[in-house]
């Protein structure tokens, strides 16, 4: 087992990402964007739910896979299901190592490979995602099992680039790679450690990274589960667009059993936000306590359902079951 790990990282450190903090705006910004929910636990006429989450992300013709789901098939059988050919994207990003958001990798490469041979071929992930995870005493096997992943992906062909920081992938299109902490969130489960020299210090989840993109309307950011705190991955989006302007959160931000004081000050930090495309570990109660305090209603602020999606300058189709209805 050592063998193939040190093998792994090896093949790792070759492809690292080493892009500095952004000082500046971007030249350019995002004209076309659309992001489409693969995985979730609300479905609409088609689809499977489930605990996990995954999106599909098509920004000026170029098309990405945000996470791949917790289960190995659940994102494959939706896309069909949706009529959506995957196997023209070639950009896949794990947020974080959690098997609700990994777990289709190697299924979906496999079966879009045999049709595009580069699809799924190129994976972004934030440093530190190898870090074994232990129980508290620090005794047996790892609990993360994405090196396992990897080195299955790897075998496929495919190739692992890992971010330290903001990497600009395409136009507009940046991933913040870990995210600077100066707010003070909890977005996570406790119970896992990792080492820090001897001794055993909780996992912060420290890979957790969100896509940013810049448009003319603001920043659109999407996150697999905001462990690093939206109020952190909101002040980095800033940061590395140079706007202060959110315009739409996506994804999951873990908010599901924050108090109410929580979400208070979070609405504050969001201040200005024009959409919330909550799914996943949000929470139902959490999104419309947001979506009041916001001053969103139901057709800005939306639980998002598998199929549902939020393009720029349209804002979210919701689908049936979660949609608005006048």
């Amino acid at each position: 087992m050592m063998r193939w790990m040190v093998w792994l990282m090896m093949a790792l450190m070759a492809l690292s990402g080493t892009s500095a903090q952004a000082q500046e705006a971007p030249a350019h910004q995002a004209q076309a964007v659309k992001v489409t929910t693969l995985s979730t636990m609300l479905t609409d006429y088609v689809g499977l739910g489930e605990w996990g989450y995954s999106a599909l992300v098509e920004v000026d013709g170029r098309r990405i896979l945000f996470d791949t789901g917790g289960s190995p098939d659940v994102v494959l059988k939706n896309a069909q299901a949706l009529k959506i050919d995957l196997s023209t994207v070639e950009d896949v990003v794990i947020s974080h190592f959690h098997d609700d958001h990994t777990s289709g990798l190697i299924t979906l490469r496999k079966a879009l490979m045999a049709k595009n041979p580069n699809a799924l071929s190129h994976l972004y992930v934030g440093e530190g995602i190898f870090a074994p995870r232990y129980t508290r005493d620090g005794k047996g096997d790892s609990e993360n099992s994405f090196p396992a992943f990897a080195k299955a992906y790897l075998e496929t062909g495919g190739h692992i680039q890992q971010l330290s920081g903001p990497d600009e992938i395409a136009t507009g299109v940046w991933l913040t790679g870990p995210v600077p902490r100066s707010h003070a969130e909890t977005n996570w489960n406790p119970g896992l450690f990792v080492k820090a020299g001897s001794d055993l210090v909780p996992d912060t989840l420290r890979e957790d990274l969100s896509l940013v993109i810049a448009t003319p309307q603001g920043v659109v950011i999407v996150t697999g589960c905001g462990h690093a705190g939206i109020m952190n991955i909101a002040d980095d989006a800033k940061a590395i667009t140079g706007d202060a302007r959110l315009h739409a959160v996506i994804g999951g931000i873990h908010l599901f059993g924050k108090p109410d004081a929580v979400l208070i000050e979070t609405a504050a930090r969001l201040k200005g936000l024009s959409y919330l495309f909550a799914a996943h570990c949000t929470g139902i109660e959490a999104t419309f306590r947001l979506r009041e305090l916001l001053g969103l209603d139901r057709r800005t602020a939306v639980v998002a359902a598998v199929g549902s999606s939020f393009t720029l300058g349209k804002g979210i189709d919701a689908g049936h079951i979660a949609g608005w209805v006048g």
